[in-house]
């Protein structure tokens, strides 16, 4: 019997699969997520591509869960022990209004634990982890009384300075343990400085814990102990369930992640220098910048409008997936942040959604092909999907059409805006860039958001509607950790700067457990002494400080346009380790139609598209599947596959390559 790996991501619309047996053939397929039933929604992706567990030999998971519970707000009631005299710590926050110039608006998310749940412990450490004030034993007996008598979900713990010294969080967690079943502490969830976010991420984890380890559970028992059990995690590589149990916010970019990874995969396959992932789902469009084939990593992102300080892919996210609910208001249209998702859908699959969504105007300006059914489930009824627009069309005074195309322009402006935060924002000329478009929706905005941000080339790989599956079939045992140092350049000791690196590095290769680690990469977070802000630096065996401060001033030049001799302080060290990786993404995937002497296959159907206001343009459709390799594509055109639409606009060519992958020049 042939064996498979199997990688499986569970999004908020659909649910995609990739299996690759060991002989190398390939099954893909795609199904409707079933939010009440995540685990029998795994069982029938499993039965869309023939197997069962018996025929599974390793499977690698992406999932939503963790960002749906923050996005929705069904957290865990949580109760905080922190330092004494440091109770209003998530109330205080930072003292800054999310929204500067909306007095409408919350000033920012409120906590997420509120003020009751907190309890203050007579204890102090200095900011090197000398102790100021010793934790008495009377004093961890009177925390347990005072957690016990709120009867919390889960316990977080985060003392003033524990990442310079976990000694008192973790008396404190062992005591706690013995009365609750969730108990998690700052020094292992994030070693860092900066009280808030450190607080904010600690209770956050404590938050989805029970909810987590319910799934996490459930999970371990579906799957047979002959199969190996991995999930995808928000760092950008896979860990097994021991390790995220303790740790779930680190899945809170679970399926994203993945699909970021094959993104990288495929540039560095092709040699493509600077590139953002354009991952469009039913919930999300989800983008990350690639760089010589690295994806990049951030150290203070936002869940939920809630500050996460923990390493994780550079991903930003906005609500304006294929599902994206469309409306009309006083300030003009608006899309998302709430879809129709898989229940009951947008209103063009007849599947009970009434409110307008992004694939309904894609299937009014004639993109969605109504005589195929996706994934052999879901025709498309235009008529439901113009019905549905028209009452935003009747208030706007326009027609449905030129509704429809502008709906299209407030997508493209709502998504460039997340494409600016991952390039722009960070020094990066978003214009030299390669978009790679993946995702059931991607591929059919792919080359219109290129256009409206001044991007030249558009890839789409093979098999992009399942492509954050490709991420997890790909995957390696890979995980990071990072912790602050605060070591000064003008005291520079090497042995301790050498003993910090062997010590993290220790700790993040007990993550992986049986999975081993042969590839550690060490990042340095540095800054100049008054700076808020460090810049990443990257670390090689062997650099010494004049070497490091040489690196950190050129990227700090690079960053900034200036850079001096001052002293500068190493923040925090960031080391990923690793395992081989065995698998590379493009020889996985099956190859196009052999190149043919005779040229394209004729057009299965033609049909009138509107690319813009005024006039619908004739436009030939071709099976993906039996286009050629080498073979040119002038525009108008769109290639259909299974479960996505890839739309070449009029005045783009597209050409296939020998991989599959097409390549839009817009």
């Amino acid at each position: 019997m042939e064996l498979w790996r199997v990688g499986i991501d569970v999004g908020g619309t659909f649910t995609d699969i990739v299996a690759l047996a060991q002989s190398g053939t390939l099954r893909q397929a795609k199904t409707l997520t079933t939010p009440a039933d995540p685990l029998g929604g795994l069982l029938k992706a499993l039965d869309a591509i023939g197997l069962n567990w018996a025929d599974v030999s390793a499977l690698v998971h992406g999932t939503t869960l963790i960002t749906n519970s923050l996005v929705e707000g069904r957290l865990a009631r949580v109760f905080l022990v922190t330092t004494a005299g440091f109770e209003d710590l998530l109330e205080i926050g930072r003292a800054s209004r999310d929204q500067l110039y909306r007095l409408d608006a919350a000033p920012r998310v409120k906590p997420v634990v509120p003020r009751e749940l907190v309890v203050g412990a007579a204890e102090r450490l200095a900011h090197d982890g000398t102790t100021i004030e010793a934790l008495s034993g009377a004093e961890v007996v009177r925390v347990g009384v005072a957690a016990l008598a709120q009867n919390p979900e889960a316990v977080a713990i985060c003392l003033l300075h524990a990442y310079a010294n976990p000694e008192h969080e973790r008396r404190l967690a062992a005591a706690l343990r013995e009365q609750f079943a969730f108990v998690t502490t700052s020094c292992d969830v994030s070693p860092e400085a900066r009280e808030f976010e450190r607080a904010t991420a600690t209770c956050l984890n404590a938050a989805v814990m029970p909810r987590a380890s319910r799934y996490l559970d459930h999970l371990t028992a579906a799957v047979p102990p002959e199969t190996s059990l991995h999930l995808f995690h928000s760092a950008g590589g896979m860990a097994p369930p021991e390790l995220l149990r303790d740790l779930p916010l680190a899945l809170a970019q679970s399926g994203p992640a993945a699909g970021a990874h094959a993104t990288a995969d495929v540039c560095r396959t092709l040699s493509i220098g600077q590139a953002v992932g354009f991952d469009m789902g039913g919930t999300t469009t989800d983008v990350c910048l690639i760089i010589d084939g690295t994806v990049t990593i951030h150290s203070a992102a936002k869940l939920g409008g809630y500050p996460v300080r923990q390493p994780m892919v550079g991903i930003e996210s906005v609500g304006a997936g294929g599902g994206s609910i469309v409306r009309a208001g006083n300030g003009g249209l608006t899309i998302g942040p709430d879809s129709a998702g898989a229940a009951p859908g947008p209103a063009c699959y007849g599947l009970g959604g009434e409110a307008p969504t992004i694939t309904d105007i894609n299937a009014v300006l004639g993109f969605l092909d109504p005589g195929r059914a996706l994934g052999g489930e879901i025709r498309i009824d235009v008529n439901r999907a113009r019905l549905a627009l028209q009452p935003i069309a009747t208030s706007l005074g326009l027609g449905i059409e030129d509704t429809a195309i502008g709906v299209l322009d407030v997508a493209n402006a709502v998504m460039a805006r997340a494409l600016g935060k991952v390039t722009v924002q960070r020094g990066i000329d978003l214009r030299q860039s390669t978009l790679v478009a993946f995702g059931g929706a991607g591929p059919m905005h792919a080359a219109s958001l290129a256009r409206h941000v001044g991007i030249a080339r558009v890839l789409v790989p093979n098999a992009s509607s399942a492509f954050s599956a490709f991420g997890c079939v790909t995957a390696e045992p890979m995980f990071t950790r990072q912790r602050t140092v605060r070591l000064s350049s003008a005291t520079w000791n090497a042995a301790t700067f050498e003993s910090a690196i062997e010590e993290l590095a220790t700790a993040t290769r007990a993550g992986l457990g049986n999975a081993g680690a042969s590839s550690t990469t060490v990042m340095l977070l540095i800054r100049y002494v008054g700076q808020s802000v460090a810049v990443e630096v990257t670390w090689q065996p062997g650099d010494d400080i004049q070497a490091i401060g040489d690196r950190f001033r050129l990227v700090h030049h690079q960053l900034y346009r200036y850079a001096t001799a001052e002293p500068f302080l190493i923040d925090s060290i960031r080391v990923t380790v690793s395992a081989p990786k065995k698998r590379q993404l493009a020889p996985l995937i099956a190859p196009s139609a052999p190149a043919s002497s005779v040229g394209m296959p004729a057009a299965y159907r033609s049909s009138q598209c509107l690319f813009a206001r005024g006039k619908a343009v004739a436009t030939p459709w071709y099976d993906r599947a039996t286009i050629p390799a080498g073979s040119t594509l002038p525009g108008p055109c769109i290639l259909a596959d299974a479960w996505s639409t890839i739309v070449i606009p009029p005045g783009a060519t597209g050409r296939s390559d020998e991989h599959g992958h097409i390549l839009i020049e817009v």
